[in-house]
């Protein structure tokens, strides 16, 4: 073989080559490599000393607001690899950093991220930062609960609003529905009195029904509750409010009215920890309008017997006043009525909460204490709360656990003493000289205090609730979840009630003692299906339910008069002599569902969600129970297309859209039935059973309630995440509305449950998060919230408008329809006024017509006390460890029928109201002249004099709070610390003096203001 001409590789086989090869780059590069080893052994020392020169970066990371710590917050060196996340103290080190000048990043879901600048890092030592961050309203990748699971902000398509722990905790209330007043877009909350227990009116989007519920559903951790007035508000971790049908139908006829989602805190992993929450204050009246005084009252009774011509002046007075009366007028003696019921109260609350775990296991547990003593005696309410939350993961594929809620109420009420006190004449006293109460002050009127004596009245309700979850959930791929839950709400209340003959109530009748009992028993049984993957650029998630929900309630009542021994209240029914009643009842109903959901995005830009789900209800008729509601959504991330990379205005933007039909069968059970009652009959001589048809009808062909809501959305983000924006506008038409309509006297009963008519709620919603300065040691962040709804009747009947119901096609489904006060007659009016039957100083109404008479047909539509819009705007402070908030709320167009004028008393025997009445000499168009023989019921037209603008801008809560620094704590063995002071509806303006609209009107229970002192304590 000839080699002269070829290289030794060449000649080699393939192998033998590559071996070859090796060697001689190995000989040639021999020297280097001697060098090189040399090198290591003589600088390998100092290569391990640089290494160990390195520095460390520790600190925590700290809710700003609530002075906690979050577990779980991620920590990086911004433009390297190096981070970490903070351990279940909030704490986190990052060891081996080059000495060097650092920007740290520390972020969290739900909260603004927090950049530190110029963070020196030098070898061989640790440099601490700390990071205060801010809740956030809006960031598009934090996880939102929505029905049956989570997505991500950023993938939503429908309507949903997230309020988180620290907005929950700002308002001390016994009601945790009472923080988000303000908060949500689109719910419209005001609360129904002063009392302690007090419930709120709230709707979703309006309300949709005449005489069905428009309660929203309320989701607690994947189960239904019929009430969360019990939940303890530091158990919450989130609030979801899902608004639109693309949202709730996954929740098909519980969803009608729109869902409150919320999740309560679980266990975290790494360590135990302890968190301690406290406040205690006072509460006290916001204002209560006054009544005549002594002078007030003596001088309109004069004017009322001057109109008559029996009082001329005051040596007239032996003829209008009795000799008590005249004698009390000449020693000046006067009692405030209203002054000595309304006093001072106290609400204090102590929550502790335990959270621990570990990879497999997690657990919360936490106790509660709310007392609320109210601003009237004998309205107290006592509150015990109990969680227990546990999760444990058999394996990979296997977890099961459970959360438990178990509340003790203890409360009592007593009967509105305030409408006594307002009118029993002020000239009286309340008490003898030994200290005594005087029973009958006047000789007619009882003594508005009577039943603050001993034994006289009670009325004590006790409420236990129980309501223990179980679930188990199997993951047997990673993109397969099936988890099941079941529910059972047990609740058991007693109410008892004792009225002596010396009461309000009674005012002199036999003692009479009631006993109340419930008992309702709920299941509810949901098993979710769900698969969600990723294929490139595609991800899907499949959703199926099966739900079933069972409520069954049974009640009794004992009634017994005559009773000898005031001490054994209601315990001794046994020993009443008469008056003896006793009734009983039960109710069962239960609702079958199967849904299915598919959510799809592709390149994370373009979102879609289709829902169905089928009903079967037990209230329904009959061939109706079952029907389908579905619904769909899409939404377009603008802000993720190409021409949108090149601008740094937005950096989210997206456009939602979607369509649904919900259903509603929120009707007392049995409508479809017509029930027999029992009633007194006789037979001759001789008593008999007898039995009749019950007033309301039963309808065999009663059927869903049927809503379709479209609604269009925006969410925008600009400048890096610092505004964010969220804009909707809907439109809700509901059909076959479940309407209890009168009957005529003629069909031998009263009322039908009908699918009758139709109404529509159309809106805008607005809400805008801005964080106006956010530096090392101070940032601003404001929050503005608008809504407005249209509510209106669309149809009822064929015959047009219900009078009678005061329903009205074109307007809300509440309304005042009455005469149009526009003043008081006046003396140079005398002709005109006597052409309607009137005098000067009469109530002058409007002839709405023209046809020179005033008749029933001149009444007309004055107002509703549904708002023409709702808006409020917060501001959160914080400067170095103290932080600063305050949210002024606004309810505005709305319109009330106010007690305290209705209170005016022309007769002048009774107190009432100090108003601005006319006189010759006072020709005032405010309120009509006195009448000794007119009393308010039979002076015409006086229920326009009643009417009130009812819109409202008030300082809703006010919080200060200082958290502790980290040396400090560090010496008191803490994790955090928190202390605050907060005040809750603190100043009102509005169209009437001393009185808070909100109440509604009413007089009973002014609503209060509160100013408490807290702490929160991390242990």
């Amino acid at each position: 073989m000839n080699h002269s001409d070829t290289s030794l590789s060449q000649a080699l086989p393939p192998g033998q080559s590559f071996c070859f090869h090796f060697l001689r780059v190995l000989l040639r590069n021999v020297s280097r490599i001697a060098c090189l080893g040399v090198a290591m052994l003589v600088f390998v020392p100092f290569g391990l000393t640089a290494q160990a020169q390195q520095g460390t970066l520790t600190g925590v990371v700290i809710d700003s607001t609530l002075g906690e710590a979050l577990p779980g917050a991620n920590v990086r060196l911004v433009g390297t690899q190096q981070g970490t996340s903070t351990d279940a103290n909030g704490n986190y080190t990052i060891s081996g950093i080059s000495p060097g000048t650092y920007t740290v990043r520390a972020s969290f879901v739900g909260f603004s991220p927090k950049v530190v600048e110029g963070v020196e890092v030098r070898a061989n030592e640790t440099t601490e930062v700390d990071f205060h961050l801010l809740p956030s309203a809006v960031q598009a990748d934090e996880l939102v609960v929505v029905g049956y699971g989570q997505v991500q902000r950023s993938d939503l398509t429908g309507s949903v609003v997230s309020i988180g722990e620290a907005e929950l905790t700002e308002v001390p209330a016994s009601n945790v529905l009472e923080s988000l007043q303000g908060e949500v877009p689109g719910m419209d909350i005001t609360k129904e009195s002063g009392e302690t227990a007090a419930g709120l009116d709230f709707t979703i989007r309006g309300n949709r029904s005449l005489t069905a519920s428009n309660q929203p559903l309320f989701i607690v951790d994947g189960v239904q509750y019929s009430s969360i007035q019990f939940l303890n508000p530091n158990d919450i971790s989130s609030v979801e409010v899902l608004k639109d049908a693309a949202s709730t139908a996954i929740y098909g006829a519980r969803g009608a009215n729109g869902v409150v989602l919320i999740t309560t805190k679980k266990g975290t992993e790494g360590g135990t920890r302890v968190d301690v929450s406290s406040y205690v204050g006072m509460t006290q009246s916001t204002g209560y309008p006054e009544h005549n005084d002594a002078d007030q009252y003596v001088e309109q009774r004069r004017e009322a017997h001057r109109t008559t011509g029996e009082w001329s002046g005051p040596e007239d007075d032996p003829n209008i006043f009795s000799s008590r009366e005249l004698q009390a007028i000449e020693n000046d003696v006067y009692t405030d009525w209203s002054d000595r019921l309304i006093k001072t109260g106290l609400q204090q609350s102590h929550q502790v909460g335990v959270s621990t775990g570990s990879e497999t296991t997690s657990a919360y547990l936490s106790l509660g204490y709310y007392d609320e003593s109210g601003i009237v005696e004998m309205d107290h309410l006592k509150r015990y709360s109990l969680r227990v939350n546990l999760s444990h993961e058999i394996n990979d594929a296997i977890k099961v656990g459970t959360n438990t809620q178990a509340t003790f109420s203890d409360q009592d009420q007593r009967a509105n003493p305030l409408n006594m006190a307002n009118k029993i004449p002020p000239i009286t006293r309340a008490f003898d000289d030994n200290g005594e109460i005087i029973e009958y002050p006047t000789g007619a009127n009882i003594n508005p205090l009577i039943d603050e004596q001993p034994d006289h009245y009670e009325n004590n309700t006790k409420t236990t609730d129980l309501t223990p979850t179980v679930f188990v959930e199997l993951t047997p791929w990673e993109s397969l979840t099936f988890r099941s839950d079941v529910s059972y709400g047990l609740n058991y209340s007693r109410q008892g009630i004792y009225r002596a003959s010396l009461t309000i109530d009674r005012n002199g009748a036999a003692p009479e003692s009631r006993y109340f009992t419930s008992n309702s028993r709920g299941l509810d049984m949901e098993n979710v299906l769900t698969y969600d993957d990723d294929f490139g650029e595609h991800s899907v998630t499949l959703t199926g339910v099966f739900s079933y929900l069972q409520n069954r309630s049974d009640f009794g009542s004992e009634l017994g008069q005559g009773q000898l021994l005031n001490s054994q209240l209601f315990y001794g029914l046994g020993n009443a002599p008469e008056g003896i009643s006793i009734n009983s009842g039960y109710e069962e109903s239960s609702l079958l569902s199967y849904a299915g959901r598919l959510r799809y995005g592709w390149q994370g830009k373009y979102l879609l969600n289709l829902t169905a789900r089928a009903d079967g209800s037990s209230r329904l008729s009959e061939g109706n129970k079952w029907a389908v509601f579905p619904s769909a959504a899409a939404a377009w991330r603008i802000s993720e297309e190409s021409f949108m990379q090149d601008q740094s205005l937005f950096n989210e933007m997206k456009l939602r859209v979607s369509y649904g039909v919900s259903g509603n069968d929120a009707v007392e059970p049995y409508a479809t039935q017509a029930n027999l009652i029992r009633i007194p009959w006789a037979w001759g001589e001789e008593a008999a059973p007898g039995f009749a048809f019950s007033d309301q009808l039963g309808n065999p062909n009663l059927e869903w309630e049927i809503s379709r809501t479209a609604n269009l959305g925006l969410d925008v983000g600009m400048f890096d995440g610092r505004v964010s924006a969220t804009l909707d506008v809907y439109n809700t038409n509901t059909s076959n509305l479940l309407l209890e309509r009168f009957l005529p006297e003629t069909s031998g009963a009263s009322s039908i449950v009908q699918n009758v008519g139709e109404t529509q709620n159309r809106g805008i919603e607005v809400s805008l998060n801005t964080q106006n300065v956010t530096s090392d040691d101070f940032t601003w962040e404001s929050n503005l919230t608008f809504f407005s709804n249209d509510e209106e009747i669309v149809s009822l009947t064929g015959e047009g408008d219900d009078v009678a119901n005061g329903w009205f096609i074109g307007e809300p489904t509440s309304v005042f329809y009455d005469y149009e006060k526009i003043g008081i007659w006046q003396q140079d009016e005398a002709q005109e006024a006597a052409s309607f039957g009137q005098e000067p100083g009469e109530i002058k109404v409007k002839d709405q017509n023209g046809d020179g008479e005033i008749t029933p047909e001149d009444r007309t539509i004055l107002g509703s006390p549904r708002p023409d819009w709702s808006g409020s705007i917060e501001n959160r402070f914080r400067y170095r460890g103290f932080d600063f908030s305050a949210l002024i709320f606004a309810r505005v167009g709305s319109m009330m029928q106010y007690d305290y004028y209705g209170n005016y008393k022309p007769s002048g025997q009774e107190n009432g109201s100090a108003v601005d009445y006319w006189t010759p000499d006072n020709p005032t168009n405010a309120f009509p002249r006195p009448n000794s023989q007119r009393s308010d019921e039979n002076y015409p037209y006086f229920d326009a004099l009643t009417y009130e603008n009812s819109s409202f801008v008030k300082l809703r809560s006010v919080t200060l709070g200082y958290t502790l620094p980290d040396n400090l704590l560090s010496s008191m063995n803490l994790r955090s610390a928190r202390i605050y002071v907060r005040g809750r509806n603190l100043w009102t303006i509005a169209e009437v003096d001393d009185y808070d609209p909100e109440r509604g009107g009413g007089l009973s229970f002014p609503m209060t203001q509160a100013f408490v002192a807290g702490v929160n304590i991390g242990l």
